[in-house]
């Protein structure tokens, strides 16, 4: 039975879809079959996985409005081992299209229980806002792993990001948990970043990951080639950390 996760922050720029690009490419390095499904109307994650947003027939969207079934929307072997459901800017007008609608909340979980099981993991990659597409991808997931930057306000925002993940799981998905915190743009040389680490340990009861994710030059070029890091570059230091954050997941899994 496949694990689904959400990568969400609403704070944008975290590295949130960095984090599901790679985790997803280092997950299915490993031999894990993956999905990433791409819940922001950006369509980063989709471009960064090598699938063209603006030429796939059907998105998300089309799955979330029901004019398809998820099969019809997903995108096999954009990778290996990596099918990819992708997304583009016509899911901006979904949360307007779903005023109204019965059961808004679960269209996503009732599509994606279908092909759970064809997968080890289904990584979502959710919008930099608590929208109804961030509720649709909660609702569908067992955990969230929430990327934090290494900077002085890290911490803003993330007490209400936590709050909603507590309501949804209140409401809407009691199996919901967080699954972790997972650091991200690392800069060792500036004693801020580590203050920030230690800050969060600190103050907040949460799984907090070991690897913690470097800023990294490479990082940051590869998703102009539709390339995830392990492909791209894979003996950078971003590579290498986040192979060592796919071991992590994998093995809290099996905990």
């Amino acid at each position: 039975m496949g694990r689904i996760i959400a990568i969400a922050n609403q704070k944008g720029g975290v590295g949130k879809t960095t984090t599901a690009i790679n985790l997803s490419s280092s997950l299915a390095s490993m031999g894990k079959k993956v999905l990433s499904l791409d819940m922001d109307p950006q369509g980063n994650m989709t471009s960064g996985l090598g699938v063209d947003k603006d030429e796939v027939e059907k998105t998300v969207y089309d799955l979330i409005i029901g004019n398809a079934e998820v099969e019809e929307c997903i995108c096999k072997d954009a990778l290996d081992n990596i099918d990819v459901l992708p997304s583009n800017i016509n899911l901006s007008a979904a949360e307007i299209e779903l005023i109204g609608v019965e059961n808004k909340e679960y269209i996503l979980k009732n599509e994606i229980d279908k092909i759970k099981d064809n997968y080890d993991f289904i990584i979502i990659d959710c919008p930099p806002a608590l929208s109804m597409l961030t509720i649709n991808a909660m609702t569908t997931a067992d955990s969230v792993i929430v990327p934090i930057q290494c900077e002085y306000y890290a911490l803003e925002g993330l007490s209400q990001l936590i709050h909603t993940i507590e309501l949804v799981k209140e409401r809407l998905n009691p199996n919901l948990e967080i699954e972790g915190v997972v650091f991200t743009m690392y800069d060792a040389r500036t004693n801020l970043s580590l203050q920030v680490v230690e800050n969060v340990k600190d103050n907040l009861e949460q799984n907090i990951y070991k690897t913690i994710i470097p800023r990294n030059i490479r990082l940051a070029e590869a998703p102009s080639y539709g390339l995830p890091i392990n492909l791209y570059d894979p003996k950078s230091t971003g590579a290498e950390s986040y192979m060592m954050l796919a071991e992590e997941v994998i093995n809290k899994g099996e905990e």
